[in-house]
């Protein structure tokens, strides 16, 4: 079982209670009769990427960690509060000596990694002045008093930082989908603006029947439903409806055989509701929502809640035209600028290039003169010193 699995068992453990709940007749299912099913190794897959700054270092801890047969085990038989209290980190004063070196090695790792990063932001910022040690009380995840060594305390914290951090991943992905869809509505009404009154009243009824379009779909189950879980069962799977056993369903779609159904695999139950309202040929479905659509619906299932409400307020629009607006006015001020400097070096230039032009043709004259002084020797008074013979 992967300790990542493990930090998101609160978000998952609902999906069992929920399958569990649904009523049916036990049966049990040769997985190699399914239809497409292919044998998986566990071993093999991958861990999703959290999304956190200090992913690899989370999972190379994780990795390390594994290979202790004692807190491999102390791990499996670990409950979510325990793990996430910080009773689980006592137990690394019991591990191999091999992997405690192998876990002070990440550690200077991970923090020499996270100094280039300050360092690189602080160069760009032109600050000599660097006190790494003050900087580094912004990064959570380790003990920055100790960067030589990794304590129970470096694993608490690092345990604490991805649980809490987890949690706020979903909300940072709403925000900036919330962005996405205001920029394209927002982009969508300026190109409306260069329009004639005639090609606007055209553009909006194509962008209605767009819509109405987009709308027309096959119905959709309610996320999480038995319905809903039926129709995987039946087309994805390959397996006749009147047998649905939630048990068996369970153990189809824990593709990594770890006992939970984790983010990813969640959400590939919604695949089959998700392509009856988006199609990627299609003009009027946007991939970019119907991946927030997944999400949303993968929310509900571990929520049970479903809001309906629409991505985005007017006001929220509105507030934020006014911040592209002075963003865009600050940006025509450096603009400004930038070319008055433009200009400004470019008459430096000019008047460069012309004090060497006239330079050159001062040399050029004095060459010129002496040159003729040497082809036409004078003597005082003008006369040449050689007179003809008579």
């Amino acid at each position: 079982m992967r300790w990542s699995t493990i930090l998101q068992q609160c978000y998952f453990l609902s999906v069992t209670c929920l399958l569990t709940a649904l009523e049916a007749v036990p049966i049990d299912i040769d997985k190699t009769k399914v239809k497409g099913a292919q044998p998986v190794d566990s071993a093999k897959i991958e861990p999703p990427d959290t999304g956190l700054y200090y992913d690899e270092y989370l999972k190379q801890v994780i990795d390390v960690l594994e290979t202790d047969n004692h807190f491999r085990e102390k791990l499996q038989k670990a409950d979510i509060e325990e793990i996430k209290s910080g009773r689980l980190s006592k137990e690394l004063d019991l591990v191999s000596h091999h992997v405690r070196t192998k876990l002070d090695e990440l550690k200077r790792q991970e923090v020499g990694r996270l100094r280039m990063l300050i360092k690189a932001k602080l160069d760009s910022l032109h600050d000599t002045g660097i006190d790494y040690h003050a900087l580094l009380k912004q990064f959570d995840h380790l003990n920055h008093m100790n960067p030589d060594k990794f304590e129970s305390t470096d694993l608490d914290m690092l345990i604490k930082a991805a649980t809490s951090d987890l949690e706020n991943y979903d909300k940072t992905r709403h925000e900036e989908f919330k962005k996405y869809e205001m920029m394209k509505e927002h982009e969508r009404r300026e190109y409306l603006k260069t329009l004639s009154e005639e090609k606007r009243k055209e553009e909006e009824s194509k962008f209605e029947e767009m819509k109405k379009k987009h709308e027309n779909h096959p119905k959709v189950n309610h996320p999480g439903s038995k319905d809903q879980l039926k129709e995987v069962w039946e087309e994805a799977d390959g397996l006749d409806p009147n047998d649905f056993d939630p048990k068996t369903f369970f153990k189809l779609h824990d593709v990594n055989n770890d006992g939970f159904l984790d983010e990813q695999e969640l959400e590939a139950l919604f695949t089959k509701e998700l392509e009856k309202v988006y199609d990627p040929k299609n003009e009027e479905d946007d991939m970019v929502e119907m991946e927030e659509e997944r999400l949303r619906m993968r929310e509900h299932v571990m929520n049970e809640t479903l809001d309906q409400q629409q991505f985005f307020t007017e006001e929220e629009l509105k507030e934020y035209e006014n911040l592209i607006s002075l963003q865009e006015n600050e940006l025509k001020k450096k603009a400004g600028e930038l070319q008055k400097q433009k200009e400004e070096l470019q008459r430096q230039h000019d008047q460069l290039e012309a004090q060497k032009l006239e330079y050159h043709q001062v040399i050029q004259q004095m060459e010129q003169k002496k040159l003729q002084q040497e082809l036409s020797p004078s003597v005082p008074g003008g006369e040449s010193k050689f007179k003809p013979r008579m």
